[in-house]
């Protein structure tokens, strides 16, 4: 993968030299694994290291220029991020005009132009395979991924006795963040998560077997439901109502009371972002039937009180009643923002691109996007998504897509246990 042997040179260099890093996680599962991975590993070769994760509503995504400014006071020689960062032009600068080494790891797409020119963060080393010139041939993989990658790499270059185990440990973790950021069961990505379903069973972190026990899975049965459903959904839940350390604490707890008590925490902040999210769904649902969007291609629902952190979530839902592309769009500190959820036939970021008068910030892909407005535009940005807008009603009728018609007598013992394998 390009420039990780120039990132395992920097860092060997600095653990050596006890120069102090400071790592930048983010506030979902990808985000906190990748920190933890990151951070285990250093502090396990004795590196000065601390982390650093953004709060989803008072700093947003991956590393800004606040968080450079107070690694800089606080005497950190080296940034470290996973997770975000391909995209921080102006932060990885500022940190290079202060002096410090950067080292970015991500697994997003790169940044755009206007002109369509892709930019790189000016950093010491960028991790990333979606590179233009990087050979690596899999392109798809989670933070959570490149992070254990580049440990891997860098604990070629130590002695550990217990090597072979502990990046054990760690694939099983990476297989957590591969489902919970759904990437594509395909390729590495697949071998990933089944080795680390097998790796998980035998777990001996007290934080994840705490949290198993709370929600009551049974470790011998886990499988990539729990991870996607359950034990996500909670770490996920500290991130959107607290702060995503208490889950990266977790997974750090030592002792068992500890892990016990995060865990109970760490659930009931989830079982709260449920409720939330059931209500607010009904309320958007309610807006709809008993108003003019309801004939709407695109559905853009303003909830004023819903909390910013599960618009995604409640988008998502509405999408999955409607079949349409959707924005939750709600109150915030000083504009509105809000979060969409697309199906097939629509090009989310595209049509939002398209409506760049009307906006302050966005970003996104084509089946899910971030934005910012002001109030006044929120009824303009409706208007235009649907004047602008190619879909027909024949589009929102659900699609089942039979690949084969597979005869009843072809279904054996065998042909479940090549299933199983896979």
């Amino acid at each position: 993968m390009k420039d990780i042997v120039k990132a395992v040179d920097l860092l060997t260099d600095k653990i050596e030299a006890g120069r102090k890093i400071r790592i930048i996680g983010d506030y979902d599962v990808d985000g906190v694994v990748a920190t933890y991975i990151l951070y285990r590993t250093l502090q396990r070769l004795g590196a000065a290291v601390d982390y650093e994760i953004p709060d989803r509503i008072k700093d947003g995504y991956g590393i800004n220029c606040n968080m450079v400014s107070d690694a800089s006071k606080a005497g950190v020689d080296t940034l470290l991020t996973c997770d975000n960062g391909i995209v921080a032009i102006e932060p990885v600068q500022m940190a290079k005009e202060l002096g410090m080494t950067v080292i970015v790891t991500d697994h997003h797409n790169l940044y755009e132009t206007e002109e369509n020119e892709t930019l790189l963060p000016p950093a010491d080393a960028v991790v990333n395979p979606k590179q233009p010139d990087c050979e690596y041939p899999f392109k798809e993989l989670c933070g959570a991924a490149i992070a254990y990658k580049l440990m891997e790499a860098l604990l070629d270059r130590y002695r550990l006795p217990d090597k072979k185990e502990y990046l054990e440990e760690l694939l099983s973790y990476t297989a957590i963040a591969t489902v919970c950021d759904v990437m594509g069961l395909i390729d590495e990505n697949r071998v990933i998560v089944r080795h680390g379903l097998k790796l998980l069973r035998r777990t001996k972190n007290k934080g994840l077997l705490a949290l198993m026990d709370a929600c009551g899975i049974d470790k011998e049965q886990l499988n990539s439901f729990h991870l996607g459903f359950v034990i996500g959904p909670c770490l996920n839940a500290s991130g959107r109502l607290d702060t995503a350390r208490k889950g990266l604490e977790l997974l750090l707890a030592e002792t068992t009371d500890e892990a016990v008590r995060l865990a109970g925490e760490v659930k009931e902040l989830n079982n709260l972002r449920k409720d939330m999210t059931q209500e607010n769904v009904d309320k958007a649902i309610a807006l709809i039937e008993n108003s003019p969007l309801k004939q709407d291609k695109v559905l853009v629902v303003y909830l004023e009180d819903c909390h910013e952190s599960i618009a995604g979530i409640i988008a998502g839902r509405i999408r999955e009643r409607y079949h349409r592309p959707t924005l939750v769009l709600t109150d915030a500190k000083d504009c509105i923002k809000g979060s969409g959820r697309s199906i097939e036939q629509y090009n989310m970021i595209e049509e939002l691109s398209g409506c760049r008068g009307l906006i302050l910030k966005l970003g996104g892909h084509p089946m899910a996007a971030g934005l910012s407005l002001v109030p006044d535009n929120i009824d303009p940005l409706r208007k235009a998504l649907n004047e602008n807008t190619s879909l027909t009603y024949e589009m929102f009728v659900p699609k089942i897509t039979i690949d084969a018609l597979l005869p009843l007598g072809y279904v054996t013992e065998s042909l479940i246990n090549e299933m199983k394998q896979l």
